[in-house]
Parts: structure tokens; C-alpha cells; sequence
């Protein structure tokens, strides 16, 4: 069984969608695959910030078992655990949103699995999952790539905490996620629960860069973080282009690899669209 572990809100479902397709078109899958998704309703504190709606979660769940009938969305609600552990904390306007916070609680929420691959939603898979998943973190609490940008301004082994292979059992008995989460209730972070989590880090593995690519694409990289980068023409200027983007993926990076994977999430996308409709 491959565990993988997302979170969000409502506004996430284009980015699971899309990384979800990319890991099952791009993957030899010989064992079912469980879709983690953590939600909550913060709705008190942004009108949007609702969670994932039990529609979107059938749909993708729908989706998945279409690749392998024991494929499966497990949606999971952590709306008690922020409100009793983040409500008011100084890292509740984190840089990205709240949402950011709550892969802190894999931890507490029962039945997750001791081996897990936390990922942001806007990643997509180049190569087989199983290069990734497969790799030994039983002495380590996490293995992670190097942030593009960190390593140069912060560290050299400044980590990108958006593709997280965590080993849960030995995060469980170093407490790294219950000291993260008390740093987030106590101490402003710059990049919030990434930083909460580099510095509770007792051992980590570093992987290559090819694991978590946040600026370029070559053959051999297995995950494509979009997250925002920084483009020195015509000017200097950054851009946030996310998968789901189809024109500005071509537009702006030039690429074309993964239109089977896009053109796929349009067509599903459009049948979600007419099945809320009806």
C-alpha cells in the first residue's frame, strides 16, 4: 500500500486532482494506492477558507478507483485539532494559509499509517511514484530535497517541506510534530510549519533535488513543484503558476509533457462541473 497525505481546502481539489492523475499515469502500480486528505472550516475567518466538500472527495475517490478498484480518498476533517491547538497562534496568517499548518496533526488523527508521503497540491509526477516512495527512511523521521532558494540564502541542506516522505513511528517517538506544533502556538515563523518542522528535525534524509524540483524540469526528475519562482527576463519578476494553469504552463514554462495528464483533468473537471449543476 502507498500512502500519500494531502490537505487543503475546497480550493485544492484542482491541485489533488491533477497530482493524483500525474502519479497514476506516470506510475507501474502493483499495490492500491490511499489518498489522505486533511481538511477543516475556517470559515470564521476567511468566507472561502471552507473545507473539502464531501462531493469533491467522492468524485476524486471516484477518479482514483477508475486506475485500481482498491485505490481509494480518505477525507479526514481536523477542524477540533487546529481549534485547539492553533486558534489565535501568531503563525495563523501563515505566508500561504492555515491550511498550511495541519499536516502537524498526522500525529494525533488515528489509523495513519507509519510510512506516509506528505504533498503539497501543486506537485506533479515526472517518473514513477515508487522512486520516491520506495526509498529507506526506517532510521530517519523524514526524507526531503533541498529548497531551491534556501539552500542558497538560508543553508545548505535547507529542506522544501513540500514533498515530505515521513516515517511516522520514529516521528511519534521523537515527538518532531509535537515539538513543531508547539513552536507554531509560541514563536512567529517565517515560513511557519516548515520552519516549526526544520528545526524539531532530530534526522532527516536528504534526497536529490530531482525529488522535488521547484524551478526546472529535465528527464530525470521524478516530482515538478510549482511553487513560486523567480524569472530574470524580460525582468527581474516572479511568477505562481500552478498546474492546473494549462495555458500558462505552456505559456510561461513551455511545457507539454503532461498535457495527457491535463487534458484529462479538464474533461473530469467539466463532468464535476455538470454533476453539481444538476
Amino acid at each position: 500500500m502507498i500512502n500519500l497525505l494531502f490537505c487543503g481546502n475546497k480550493g485544492v481539489f484542482d491541485g489533488i486532482l491533477t497530482s493524483a492523475l500525474s502519479i497514476l499515469k506516470r506510475s507501474r502500480l502493483d499495490t492500491p494506492i490511499t489518498f489522505y486528505i486533511f481538511t477543516m472550516n475556517l470559515s470564521h475567518l476567511r468566507e472561502d477558507y471552507v473545507p473539502v466538500s464531501d462531493a469533491q472527495a467522492e468524485f476524486l475517490d471516484g477518479v482514483v478507483k477508475e486506475y485500481n478498484k482498491d485505490n481509494r480518498v480518505i477525507k479526514i476533517d481536523v477542524t477540533d485539532y487546529y481549534m485547539r491547538h492553533f486558534d489565535g497562534c501568531p503563525n495563523e496568517d501563515a505566508y500561504c494559509s492555515p491550511y498550511t499548518l495541519i499536516r502537524l496533526f498526522a500525529d494525533l488523527v488515528p489509523d495513519i499509517p507509519d510510512k506516509i508521503l506528505y504533498l503539497d497540491a501543486d506537485i506533479m509526477f515526472n517518473r514513477d511514484i515508487n522512486l520516491l516512495y520506495d526509498i529507506d527512511v526506517t532510521s530517519v523521521e523524514y526524507a526531503a530535497a533541498r529548497d531551491h532558494y534556501g539552500k542558497y540564502l538560508i543553508s545548505p541542506n535547507y529542506v522544501n517541506a513540500g514533498v515530505l516522505l515521513f516515517n511516522m513511528d520514529m516521528v511519534r517517538k521523537t515527538g518532531l510534530l509535537e515539538k513543531a506544533r508547539e513552536l507554531i502556538k509560541t514563536k512567529k515563523l517565517i515560513f511557519a510549519d516548515q520552519s516549526a518542522i526544520i528545526r524539531s528535525t532530530t534526522k532527516k534524509r536528504m534526497l536529490p533535488q530531482r525529488f522535488n524540483d521547484q524551478k526546472f524540469l529535465h528527464k530525470h526528475t521524478v516530482v515538478r513543484h510549482f511553487s513560486k519562482r523567480l524569472f530574470y527576463l524580460p525582468y527581474p519578476h516572479t511568477e505562481n503558476v500552478k498546474q492546473w494553469q494549462v495555458s500558462r504552463i505552456h505559456k510561461v514554462f513551455g511545457y507539454y509533457c503532461f498535457d495527457d495528464i491535463l487534458y484529462e483533468y479538464i474533461y473530469l473537471k467539466e463532468l464535476f462541473k455538470k454533476r453539481e449543476e444538476k
